[in-house]
């Protein structure tokens, strides 16, 4: 049982570093990043698609992505899709291909992405500390339940918080690994 709890507490923190992982691939960094697409969906035969699913993107240079769809007669929709984003780059359609060049940032720019970036990173520990309070209510459940001794629950609490501890380094060190990225280019 005092296994199960902590298992299933550390999937839970898992993923909410994925999610975190995630968010941080959107942020525009000055160079090409095909995740940035990843929300893009375009109206494809009535039904909103992910453009990933309708085109290939690749990145020919530092700076661009180049979307090369399959089937060349929804190139149009994929441009609007593309300009009703909340990208803020404006694509550039050749005729077969879309190209998007990243736009080197401003200072300015620079800060802005940090903040949105901490809060990120504010809401991942949020999620993480959820997730502690969660176990460390399910344990103290087991121990009301008979099912853990007192002694087993304080070891747990331990387990469950060192668990936490290592969670909040890893969010941590995705933002320094990140506002490194974002300040440096």
């Amino acid at each position: 049982m005092a296994n199960e709890i902590v298992t299933t507490a550390q999937e839970r923190m898992k993923h909410s570093l994925a999610s975190l992982q995630r968010d941080l691939g959107h942020l525009r960094a000055g160079r090409a990043n095909a995740s940035l697409l990843d929300r893009v969906q375009v109206v494809y035969y009535g039904a909103p698609t992910p453009l990933n699913q309708l085109a290939s993107i690749t990145i020919p240079e530092a700076r661009v992505l180049m979307v090369t769809p399959f089937d060349k007669s929804i190139l149009k929709d994929i441009e609007k899709s593309l300009y009703e984003s909340d990208l803020g780059i404006t694509p550039a359609n050749d005729g077969s291909v879309i190209r998007l060049v990243i736009p080197m940032l401003t200072e300015e720019r620079r800060r802005e992405l940090v903040k949105e970036m901490g809060k990120y990173i504010e809401s991942a520990k949020v999620a993480i500390r959820n997730i502690r309070r969660d176990a460390m209510d399910t344990a103290k459940k087991s121990e009301k339940a008979k099912e853990i001794t007192e002694d087993d629950l304080k070891d747990l609490e331990n387990e469950i918080q060192k668990v936490t501890d290592d969670a909040v380094k890893e969010a941590d060190r995705l933002a320094s690994v990140k506002e490194k990225e974002l300040l440096d280019i």
